[in-house]
């Protein structure tokens, strides 16, 4: 009965099926614990309950099914202590607890289970020592174990298993040496250790594995030199052994390593040259040796290695030149190079890299000009070359990144003015050129650059007035002397000196000074007049004229209405000194519209040609009704000939993606409010995807569009933007959504579905645990291990500590989670409304 969805629980009349020999309810809903009657299946050889919802302990009659081959109770939320009473079933084959909430210790009556060939027992919440009696299991092949809380050393029995293909004991608490005998598993194939608290050196021992693919040893206190033994494993796919102690050399015999994909040594102390050895390793595909003390050049032997995508040596002391021949590298996404003493000219040869999406060469000596082959980088969404030497202007082709997302050229000599072709660059997120000698004017094409984008020009020779457009109202501009504009820490341009004396407030100002000088007699007659035409004022009252009466609604959490005019009189008639933030469609404002009581305003463009006034009143309309705590609260609307806008509830953290930009506020952002800004967002997309009639797609999910309240609480924003354009508008298809955030099937459909949020969202997820854009990691994703996902040297983010044990397994759910929404088939997605209730099930 496999794959169903059958509900309730297993009933105990099962029990009396005393000649079955198969049960399999494997991936269904059942819940409740197991009846223990099931014990009285004596010829029973196949138990099979995985993926369901069932909760208590294993029950210790199930030691009578001697007769018991298969036993897989994994994926289910079962806990309590294994029953040493397993012990019995000296049949079984294969036994599979993984994904539970079992704890106390592995029982060490598991020895007697001599049959036994695939034993999993990872990802629940085992502790105390491995038992040296499993190192009788002879027949074993899978001996997996890892996330869990196993402490003591690595018992040197289970160098007697010499069937075994893999090892898995990584995300545990053990301690101690890595026993040699390990040495002695000849047909093992994965061996990994890593993230737990191993000493002492790596055995030599471990060269005796040739069948070895995967060796990692990372996240531990391993120290000494890395064995040059090691360089014979031919079979060799993955080596991971950051995060240790080791010192040493890079050791050239690595360069016989034919088969090698991925070569891990970051964040240890190894010194010396890189070895040109390493050129011949063609499969490579992944290549970091990040934070050590590596000196010398980069061999130009790297030129060969035409698979690779990531290459990291940043924070070493390498030196001379980079080789033009790093260009050969045609499939090369990743590369950094920063933190060096690199100098001379960055190669023309790099344009060659025509699918790179992330460079970063900052913090070197590096001189010269800016290639303007980096015109052919179009994949690229990551470029820093900051903290160098370069000089002359940055060339015009910096407008062909479209993709780019952040840009920083901080901290060098540059000259002349800025290229107006940034206006292209419409995914950008930061932009920093400060610390250089730019001159000349801003151009007006920032005025195009999105909404919300980080801008800092400071420390230049720039003049003329700043563009007046928000996203210059918290850029940082000073130390530019002939600069001028309404920003705070600049002069007044004279045209705004000028618009400034000719304001009526500025002539009452000069007339109240000149009053005492003019005499009483003139005093006491502008007084009598002032007077009589307060009077005359109550007589008449003012009537609204045409252009200043307009549509509202009522707003429940203030007293009255809410009208045009209050709007206008409380934001000095839309002034920019309000603005917050400009979007594509509108300009939004921070109104106070009596003390203790702020709202934000979004006022439409009015050139904005695309706008469906209709459908934005039914919309508006619409969700005036919808009342969610992770959906920003619609209080009102305004349709009038001269202003459009819409009123929220103002949310004063802001938006998700000014604080991941941010180094400092992102580190306000610890794991537990990470994974609660996850679990927000997807409870309000469920909310409008399963609870409303007719459902709602918001189509642009992205950090902009998420705000934050005072206690972080996730808020989604702008959802139905993309209703306000009309169906037939040619550009449809263009404004379904943000670049690196839009599902893949609308490459070629205009047709938008709840699915396609839901691969937004499982790209935000990710950002918000990274702490930055994937990247090109969202193809890969899916495919990917938690093995790979977990460690935060690959997604995690380094700006905050690394979490709990306890917020660790939220912040891995969270993870699986996002692999499952990226998927690339939008049917194989599941719904926010499963979201949403996994993310409710296992975080409370």
């Amino acid at each position: 009965m496999t794959e169903n969805q059958l509900t309730g629980s297993i009933p105990s009349a099962l029990g009396n099926l005393t000649s079955l020999k198969l049960l399999n309810l494997y991936q269904n809903q059942l819940s409740g614990p197991i009846p223990v009657e099931l014990g009285n299946l004596k010829s029973l050889t196949d138990l099979e309950v995985s993926i369901n919802q069932l909760s208590g302990s294993i029950p210790s009659s199930f030691g009578n099914l001697t007769s018991l081959n298969f036993l897989y109770l994994d994926h289910n939320q079962l806990s309590g202590p294994i029953p040493p009473e397993l012990g019995n079933l000296k049949s079984l084959v294969d036994l599979v607890v993984s994904l539970n909430q079992l704890s106390g210790s592995i029982p060490s009556s598991f020895g007697n289970l001599t049959s036994l060939n695939i034993f999993y027992l990872d990802q629940n919440q085992l502790s105390g020592p491995i038992p040296a009696e499993l190192g009788k299991l002879k027949s074993l092949t899978y001996l997996v174990v890892y996330y869990n809380q196993l402490s003591g050393s690595i018992p040197s029995s289970l160098g007697d298993l010499t069937n075994l293909n893999a090892l898995y004991l990584d995300h545990n608490q053990l301690s101690g040496p890595i026993p040699i005998e390990l040495g002695n598993l000849k047909t093992l194939t994965h061996l990994l250790v890593y993230n737990n608290q191993l000493s002492g050196s790596i055995p030599s021992s471990l060269a005796n594995l040739s069948n070895l693919q995967w060796l990692t040893l990372g996240d531990n206190k391993l120290s000494g030199p890395i064995p040059s033994e090691l360089g014979k494993l031919k079979s060799l796919t993955h080596i991971s052994v950051v995060k240790n102690q080791l010192g040493g050399f890079i050791l050239s015999s690595f360069g016989d390593l034919i088969s090698l994909n991925l070569l891990y040594m970051h964040q240890n102390e190894l010194a010396g040259p890189i070895p040109g050895e390493l050129g011949k390793l063609k499969y490579l595909t992944d290549f970091r040796a990040n934070n050590n003390q590596i000196s010398g050049s980069l061999p130009p032997e790297f030129g060969n290695l035409t698979q690779l995508q990531r290459l990291n040596l940043s924070s070493n002391h390498l030196v001379v030149e980079v080789p033009k021949e790093f260009g050969k590298m045609k499939n090369m996404l990743d590369l950094s190079l920063a933190g060096n003493q690199l100098s001379g000219v960055i190669p023309l040869e790099f344009g060659f890299c025509e699918l790179l999406e992330v460079l970063d060469l900052s913090k070197n000596r590096l001189n010269g000009s800016i290639p303007r082959s980096i015109g052919q980088w179009a994949q690229i969404h990551y470029m820093n070359i900051s903290n160098n030497k370069l000089s002359e202007k940055i060339p015009s082709e910096i407008g062909k990144l479209v993709h780019l997302a952040e840009l920083d050229l901080s901290h060098n000599f540059l000259t002349k003015e800025i290229p107006s072709g940034v206006q292209s660059l419409q995914s950008l997120q930061k932009l920093d050129l400060s610390h250089n000698r730019l001159s000349g004017s801003i151009p007006d094409a920032f005025m195009n650059l999105p909404n919300g984008i980080y801008i800092n020009l400071s420390y230049n020779e720039l003049s003329g007035p700043v563009p007046s457009c928000a996203n210059f109202v918290n850029a940082s501009l000073e130390s530019n002397p002939d600069l001028c504009g309404n920003v705070t820490g600049l002069k007044l341009c004279p045209s705004q000196i000028m618009k400034k004396k000719n304001d009526p407030f500025h002539h009452k100002l000069i007339l109240v000074i000149m009053l005492p000088l003019i005499g009483a007699l003139i005093l006491g007659v502008f007084m009598y007049g002032l007077i009589a035409y307060q009077q005359q004022k109550k007589k008449s009252p003012h009537k609204p004229s045409d252009e200043e009466s307009g549509d509202y609604f009522s707003i429940t959490s203030f007293d009255g209405k809410v009208v045009y005019v209050d709007i206008l009189k409380a934001t000095n008639d839309f002034d920019e000194a309000y603005c917050i933030g400009t979007g594509g469609y509108g300009t939004v404002y921070k109104v106070e519209l009596e003390p203790n009581n702020v709202v934000a305003v979004k006022k439409l463009h009015p050139s904005s040609e695309n706008v469906d006034h209709n459908g934005f009143l039914n919309e508006v309309r619409a969700l005036t009704n919808i009342r969610h705590r992770n959906i920003v609260k619609l209080y009102g609307y305004c349709s009038h000939v001269r202003h459009s806008f819409l009123i929220y509830e103002y949310l004063e953290k802001g938006s998700l993606g000014s604080i991941l930009r941010s180094d400092v506020l992102a580190k306000e952002l610890d794991w537990l409010k990470r994974v609660n800004i996850v679990k927000g967002i997807a409870n309000g997309l469920a909310y409008m995807h399963h609870d409303c009639s007719p459902p709602i797609i918001h189509r642009d999910i992205s950090i902009a569009n998420i705000l934050l309240d005072s206690d972080y609480e996730a808020h989604i924003s702008d959802f139905g933007t993309s209703k306000l354009l009309k169906l037939d508008s040619s550009n449809w298809t263009a404004i379904a959504g943000t670049y690196g955030y839009i599902a893949p099937e609308l490459a070629y459909t205009m047709v938008a579905n709840e699915k396609c949020d839901v691969y937004s969202f499982g790209v935000v997820a990710v950002e918000v645990i990274m702490g930055k854009h994937p990247g090109d990691l969202i193809t890969s994703l899916p495919t990917l291990s938690s093995d790979y996902l977990v460690p935060e040297e690959n997604v995690e983010d380094s700006r905050i500590p690394p979490p709990s044990s306890q917020v660790e397994k939220q912040v891995r759910l969270v993870l699986s989670l996002s692999r499952a929404c990226l998927n690339s088939n939008p049917l194989e997605r599941p719904t926010m409304q499963q979201v949403s209730n996994l993310l409710m099930k296992d975080l409370f």
